[in-house]
């Protein structure tokens, strides 16, 4: 299988928000608690500064997305945030690394010089050590900081990288 990253277009959002949808479901990687319909994932996706797909380019079928936007604004514009989604079913084949660094390289080209993640739960190892990898910092730890489907409370554990010139 080869995967390339392809900005999002429209005639992607079912497949893009079926795969979005998934994690929100999961509850233990993104805040958000509300699922994207046609409509508002197609007008959350565009508002992004790039929304990237990850593709197999032999059968176009859509593996994995992530977005990339300012993670404020102003003085701090160029820090960027970002989120992953990879099918549940495709978890394990080096996908999430593969759009973790086009996401870094877009950042880049779009003038962004720090990439920070603000909610990394603790317990979401695979990715911690992906980021590790790639060059991020834990910056600490917010005790509590996530509330899991259960009710329960997990850590959370902010993430950055510089992005090099």
């Amino acid at each position: 299988m080869a995967v390339v990253v392809k900005p999002y277009d429209s005639k992607n959002v079912r497949e893009a928000i079926k795969i979005w949808n998934e994690v929100v479901r999961e509850g233990i990687a993104f805040p958000q608690e509300e699922e994207l319909d046609e409509v508002t994932g197609d007008e959350f996706f565009k508002a992004q500064s790039f929304t990237g797909l990850a593709v197999d380019t032999d059968n176009e079928e859509i593996l994995a997305l992530y977005i990339l936007h300012p993670n404020n604004v102003g003085r701090c514009g160029h820090i960027s945030n970002a989120s992953y989604a990879v099918r549940s079913d495709l978890r394990g084949r080096h996908i999430g690394e593969i759009i973790v660094k086009d996401c870094i390289a877009r950042a880049k080209i779009l003038g962004f010089r720090i990439l920070q993640f603000n909610a990394v739960v603790a317990t979401n190892i695979h990715a911690r050590h992906l980021y590790q990898r790639l060059g991020f910092k834990e910056l600490g730890t917010i005790p509590g900081g996530f509330r899991m489907p259960d009710g329960s409370f997990e850590d959370i554990i902010p993430q950055i990288l510089t992005i090099s010139d």
